[in-house]
């Protein structure tokens, strides 16, 4: 595997050199070395022996016996070397080279599926050879290792996912875990991710998942739940599948009275194998404790219809993974209802706190004073994270920082992980360039000119094409600034 680099990897070092010697930006220096990466595929590696172009795979297997006997063989070897490779002679010189410019996109001329899946794990949508051998080692499916065993040593998967290695001091860990990712995982299973099984790629649904291993009219187990009847529920919305801070798998965030088994304050004992509540409405069960919400709720300028129903509805009511048990997380809760921003993910680049922390992060799921639940107006919704003016609190004990007048935490290391950019934003100016006015002035797109300049006159809020999630879909550059700036520019 590693002999057909050799050749890329000089031709990579020879062009670092040259990017250094010029002087080049990071970026052409990037662009080069990725354009002379990939072409050492396109044009193949030196065969150690000539060969004649009408060559067959019999004259392959005189050497390369070990890929055609291996029981695991893959497919492609058993029909022919010739399916994947091509053989190039130019006066002296031998090339076997692929039939694609990269070696994932010859996966995909047979494996087209994993292409065009909603919802692929990541890394088989990047580089196949990173889990897969393409020719035979032994393994079934092809794959580098086995996807069992307790260290990444042995397991693949755990070459990545480090999640049941090191669990904390008086924490837990799921003993599944020791019988291989595969129990549970189907790596290359796709569909809607909304649906936790195709987003985790699990091989069904919880609970019937979690029951295959655990019997649900097992006396501890009854006792554990307090006689609540638990065999239907989600398991996962309670325990962490994989490992824990707490005992017995419990999520990182538990709700009060469940953590303290008071179930009492909640239920009463159950009848004909059904819950029964202290109250016969779900949500004068929650603003009896809730009563700050249920006021937000029913008071606010803006209400949120999604937010007259049961609290249920949006909130587990046991333990999650985030704050308020949003389910199933702080993405989806939101893009159940609103499935026309659920579109959005199909773009390139999406703006993290939407997709990743959670719609509330910039909306108030209960209800606000300000139009679509923003929890500001204008553009304080962006320079909130954008503007380095603005001040953000700090909780480290929770090693957590806040927005919005601590209203929305994020962890501590937020900013810096994720890179946010900041502007100095002065009198109205600050962006793109120091001068250019980012509100105050109509909005030179609306002819009309009945909208103020802001924020969304140049992004999107929730997802783009390209970088910086520009309106239209536009790349930064000319093009874009022409559209306000007709015939102004570079004249």
């Amino acid at each position: 595997m590693t002999e057909r680099y050799d050749s890329g990897n000089q031709q990579i070092a020879a062009q670092s050199h040259t990017c250094v010697s010029a002087k080049a930006t990071i970026a052409q220096c990037l662009t080069a070395i990725v354009v002379v990466f990939l072409a050492s595929f396109a044009v193949g590696q030196h065969h150690p022996s000539p060969l004649d172009p009408n060559v067959t795979a019999t004259a392959c297997f005189g050497c390369h016996q070990n890929q055609a006997k291996n029981k695991n063989a893959h497919s492609a070897t058993e029909r022919n070397c010739l399916s994947c490779h091509e053989v190039r002679v130019t006066k002296d010189v031998t090339r076997v080279k692929l039939l694609t410019a990269t070696p994932t996109k010859l996966c995909l001329t047979c494996h087209g599926k994993m292409e065009n899946s909603s919802h692929v794990h990541d890394q088989a949508t990047r580089d196949c050879l990173s889990c897969h051998d393409p020719h035979a080692n032994g393994k079934s499916n092809d794959l580098l290792k086995t996807s069992a065993g307790a260290t990444s040593s042995e397991n693949l998967c755990l070459t990545c996912h480090k999640t049941g290695l090191n669990p904390p001091k008086g924490g837990s860990r799921h003993d599944a875990l020791d019988l291989g990712c595969d129990t549970c995982h189907v790596t290359h299973k796709s569909g809607d991710k909304s649906n936790p099984e195709f987003a985790f790629h699990l091989t069904k649904s919880s609970p019937a998942l979690c029951l295959d291993c655990h019997d649900a009219n097992d006396k501890g187990l009854i006792q554990a739940h307090e006689g609540q009847p638990f065999g239907k529920a989600d398991c996962v919305s309670c325990h962490d599948p994989h490992q824990s801070m707490q005992p017995k798998l419990m999520q990182a965030f538990v709700h009060p009275p469940f953590g303290e088994k008071l179930c009492e304050v909640c239920h009463e004992a159950p009848k004909n194998g059904k819950v029964v509540l202290t109250q016969a409405k779900v949500k004068d069960l929650c603003v009896s404790c809730h009563s700050d919400q249920a006021d937000k709720i029913e008071k606010s300028k803006f209400q949120h219809p999604g937010a007259q129903g049961d609290c249920t509805d949006c909130h587990n009511p046991h333990a999650g993974k985030t704050r308020a048990f949003p389910k199933p997380d702080g993405v989806n809760v939101c893009l159940n209802c609103h499935v026309d921003q659920a579109e959005q993910q199909n773009k390139k680049v999406l703006h993290q706190p939407a997709f990743q922390q959670g719609c509330t992060t910039c909306h108030d799921p209960h209800g606000a004073e300000h139009p679509k639940l923003l929890r500001a107006e204008g553009n304080g919704v962006c320079t909130e994270c954008h503007s380095s003016s603005s001040a953000h609190g700090k909780m480290e004990s929770a090693h957590m920082v806040t927005i919005f007048d601590g209203k929305v935490r994020l962890p501590e290391t937020y900013f810096s992980d994720q890179h946010v950019v900041s502007f100095n934003f002065k009198d109205g100016t600050g962006h793109p360039v120091g001068r250019h006015p980012v509100e105050g002035w109509p909005d030179p797109s609306d002819p009309a000119k009945s909208k103020s300049l802001g924020c969304l006159s140049c992004h999107q809020p929730h997802s783009g094409a390209a970088h910086a999630m520009l309106v239209k879909d536009l790349r930064p550059g000319l093009e874009f600034c022409r559209n306000c700036h007709q015939g102004s520019i570079g004249e």
